[in-house]
């Protein structure tokens, strides 16, 4: 066993300031393969202690050796419990050829993943059935629940994890799916045109992070340059920032000139959107190209839009048989077509196109709700930016007077819909306004648009993940599905608000907000 001693040689390694280095012992071990590389340690603020990568093999969750309990700078250490950290310390030791590494003498980071994590709530609310059952556990092995059981029955093993949350209602981690996880809420017209797609990744990773603490941990992102949306996607899936499960579109498609073009220079710039594709063979070309570079679903603007120069929200863009063109070769493809549509012509266009979510829905008519009704079609409302803007809201000159006209009929109109049987899911428009405040979404659908709590949180559950394609993976808590969990004080049947401060995260089975975490 090769050893390197004491808070000198840590210190030396800059991994922690001199007179933390002698708080802090690990050791570091793997059973697997022992290859050069880099060896991280994350302590991540409300999540286990656990290691990251050994060379190119996942070390897995840490585990603690002793039942003993050591606190220092907000770390606190206790055997088979949750571990809050109170800071982000990443450490790498590079070129390591050792088959151990021993630093020390205070806590083991263990080579085999935790048999299971036991989720102990004191409420389970059945987002399919309204029903909240007490005295229930959470079975969480890897990533994924392998069992709901009766806690009286279900003791903690030795290997076992518990996390204790029989204070709160446990339900399954919320979907919004119409996010810009990439997006600045700043529509100001020189930050839009010095925007670059390194800054975009950066505010994605913020954006992320704020997202899932919010208790939403599945979002679609339907819209980004540069495809900075995916490479957030992956980078969240190797595990290297927090962030919820994505679905993401890439750059959204549109016609020249329309609503996801960019319309801000003049002519002598040439400057065209990256999305734009006029015509059928290149719509095609743009669908297949955006599927090449990673999207996973489509995203195309219907209708003009509100936050852009020149076009009209109700003038309906793509013809109906170039959105055909787009479905086809989209659903051919297994991806599925998510159009931002205002005008009622649009609407309707899209619908019969067959795309499977009509974003916004600003002008819906009854003609638009009949064909959505009869194509089983979704209706995102993103209702939530309407109450937020007349607010808060401080937009350039050249898109208020838009913003005002279709805030003056959106919401009546997704009330229509929904009385006449329109499938809704949870979309919040995030970026045109705050990241954070999707739960304020549920509030709209249920004190405004008259669902039951119930319905409006399956909007934001089976609903959403029915659209995505998802209901195997996520808005629910049953066996087979991602260990997606979180947990509110009080009841969200009674007062959907409570959603609006959610105090535990766990996305894939990794805890990523403990209760008492700002």
């Amino acid at each position: 066993m090769a050893k390197l001693s004491g808070a000198k040689a840590l210190h030396r390694m800059s991994l922690f300031p001199r007179a933390e280095a002698r708080c802090y012992s690990v050791l570091l071990s793997t059973t697997q393969r022992y290859l050069a590389g880099s060896v991280a340690v994350t302590w991540r603020y409300g999540t286990w202690v656990r290691t990251r990568r050994i060379g190119s093999d996942e070390v897995g969750w840490a585990a603690v050796d002793w039942g003993i309990r050591f606190c220092c700078h907000g770390f606190v250490y206790l055997k088979n419990e949750v571990l809050p950290v109170s800071m982000l310390i990443r450490m790498r030791l590079r070129y390591l050829f050792l088959p151990t590494l021993h630093i020390g003498l205070l806590c083991s980071l263990a080579a085999q993943t935790p048999s299971r994590t036991l989720v102990r709530a004191g409420k389970l609310l059945d987002v399919r059935t309204g029903a909240e059952a007490s005295g229930k556990t959470i079975v969480v092995t890897g990533d994924k629940v392998t069992a709901i059981a009766d806690t009286a029955s279900t003791p903690a093993a030795t290997s076992d994890a518990v996390i204790d949350l029989t204070k709160y209602t446990v339900m399954p981690g919320l979907i919004d799916v119409h996010t810009h996880l990439t997006g600045a809420n700043n529509f100001d017209p020189f930050f839009e045109l010095t925007m670059t797609p390194g800054k975009e990744a950066i505010i994605g990773v913020e954006n992320a992070k704020t997202t899932v603490e919010a208790g939403f941990t599945t979002v679609r992102n339907v819209g980004a340059n540069g495809f900075t949306d995916v490479a957030l996607r992956d980078e969240i899936n190797e595990g290297h920032i927090p962030g919820p499960h994505m679905q993401v579109s890439g750059p959204p498609l549109g016609i020249t000139g329309g609503h996801m073009d960019e319309n801000l220079l003049p002519e002598q710039y040439h400057v065209v959107g990256e999305g734009v594709a006029d015509g059928i063979p290149a719509v095609q070309h743009m669908v297949r190209q955006n599927i090449k570079y990673g999207a996973d679903l489509i995203k195309i603007g219907a209708s003009g839009g509100v936050l852009s120069k020149g076009d009209d929200p109700q003038a309906s863009q793509y013809t109906e048989e170039e959105m055909r063109a787009i479905v086809a070769d989209a659903h051919r493809l297994g991806r599925k077509v998510a159009a931002h549509a205002h005008g009622a012509q649009a609407i309707l266009w899209a619908t019969n196109a067959g795309v499977d979510s009509i974003e916004h829905g600003s002008y819906l008519d009854d003609a638009g709700i009949a064909a959505m009704k009869a194509h089983g079609t979704y209706l995102v409302p993103t209702a939530y930016l309407i109450d937020w803007m007349q607010q808060y809201g401080k937009l350039p000159a050249i898109y208020q007077q838009k913003m005002k006209d279709v805030s003056a009929v959106e919401k009546q109109n997704a009330i229509k819909a929904i009385k006449a049987g329109v499938k809704v899911a949870l979309g919040t428009d995030a970026a045109v306004y705050p990241h954070g405040l999707n739960a304020h979404e549920i509030d709209v659908y249920v004190n405004q648009f008259g669902m039951t709590p119930l319905q409006g949180i399956q909007t934001g559950t089976i609903n959403a993940a029915d659209l995505m394609g998802w209901s195997d993976k996520v808005g629910e808590l049953t066996p087979g599905h991602w260990a997606d969990v979180i947990a509110v004080e009080g009841d969200p049947l009674k007062d959907v608000k409570v959603l609006q401060d959610v105090k535990f995260v766990m996305v894939g089975g990794k805890v990523e907000k403990v209760p008492g975490a700002k």
